[in-house]
């Protein structure tokens, strides 16, 4: 059934403040160059304010020092949230198992799963696993022996939880990623790689959320480890031994390696790669676009580029790199004149 809101009902939901005469329905969320008469929409920065002029929006929401609106607008101390608000209100009921137990799903006498979970067709849980209260387990979830998951988590279609390897509470981990497979770790011997057992686990914090086909590798020994609040994109690599602060956001197709370290709240744009056992404070951000971390980086730095260095100054460089052709050409002028000058002298004397 479509939800329909008012606008002062709607901004009651978004918590903002209606500026503008109450009206409606509204019925959903568009970008404001779709939005329709009864869709609702929404600018974050001011500089996008002429995008207004035609646009057919029932309401905008907008920051509350905002200019006047050509439609009526609900007026965000924090637009952001208002906005995840805003999907909220008209986003449908995630789609899942039934209560219970579905007939096809493998369930080891031994392990243990907690009241109010639904377990999907084809879940195998393994030996010793123990699973909390009020957990959603999709179609083909493979929980290992003496796994533990928390309470309130949501394991998407084909998501595996390795043997011992420990998930906290409310973590959403979305279709196909794999949790705990051993990682790259060999060494050489006699003309061939031998295999290093990987003795260890993962842990996973509470409130993480894990994107599709992010693979999170277990330790050689002790734990890799997700902080609270972490969350991780599509794609993701993350090997044996990381350890990953409260807060961190790692964007798709990132690559940590072995041992790496990062504080609390880093941001990790796109295909930012990490070497062995960098070490990022607090705070650090790595600019999307194949970033090649190789060495430790401070609390609180923004880096970029191919190797990473400060931002401002990767900026700085690129820009230099694309006077080249410029440079090159006024060298070519500068040698031309040299030559010049070089024979006129040689002629008079």
């Amino acid at each position: 059934m479509c939800r329909s809101y008012s606008l002062r009902e709607l901004a009651q939901v978004v918590e903002g403040d209606l500026r503008g005469v109450d009206g409606g329905p509204v019925t959903g969320v568009d970008d404001v160059h779709e939005a329709g008469a009864d869709k609702a929409t929404w600018i974050t920065n001011p500089k996008y304010e002429a995008l207004l002029a035609t646009s057919r929006a029932a309401v905008v929401l907008v920051p509350h020092d905002f200019g006047p609106t050509p439609m009526p607008a609900i007026l965000c101390r924090h637009v952001q949230r208002s906005v995840a608000k805003l999907f909220g209100a008209f986003a449908l009921p995630a789609a899942q198992p039934e209560p219970g137990i579905h007939p096809t799903a493998v369930i080891d006498e031994a392990a243990v799963v907690g009241p109010e979970s639904a377990i999907g067709p084809h879940v195998v849980i393994d030996r010793g696993a123990r699973l909390g209260r009020r957990n959603v387990v999709h179609a083909g979830v493979y929980i290992g022996q003496d796994a533990v998951i928390g309470d309130d988590c949501v394991l998407w279609p084909n998501v595996v939880v390795r043997d011992r390897c420990t998930v906290g509470n409310r973590v959403i981990v979305h279709p196909n990623a794999v949790i705990g497979a051993d990682g790259l770790g060999y060494y050489f011997h006699e003309g061939r790689h031998h295999k290093v057992p990987h003795i260890g686990g993962v842990l996973i914090e509470d409130d993480v959320e894990i994107g599709a086909g992010t693979c999170v590798d277990r330790a050689k020994f002790r734990n890799t480890i997700i902080g609270q609040g972490t969350k991780i994109d599509n794609l993701v690599q993350i090997a044996h031994n990381v350890k990953i602060g409260k807060h961190c956001v790692i964007a798709g197709e990132c690559g940590l390696g072995g041992s790496v370290s990062l504080g609390d709240y880093c941001i990790l744009g796109g295909q930012v790669t990490v070497g062995d056992n960098v070490k990022l404070g607090n705070g650090v951000k790595c600019g999307g676009g194949m970033t090649m971390v190789a060495k430790d980086i401070p609390a609180g730095m923004t880096v970029s580029g191919f190797p990473a260095q400060e931002h401002r100054k990767e900026l700085r460089d690129r820009a230099m790199i694309r006077r080249i052709p410029v440079l090159a050409g006024q060298v070519k002028d500068l040698l031309a004149r040299v030559k010049q000058l070089e024979e006129s002298t040689h002629h008079s004397q």
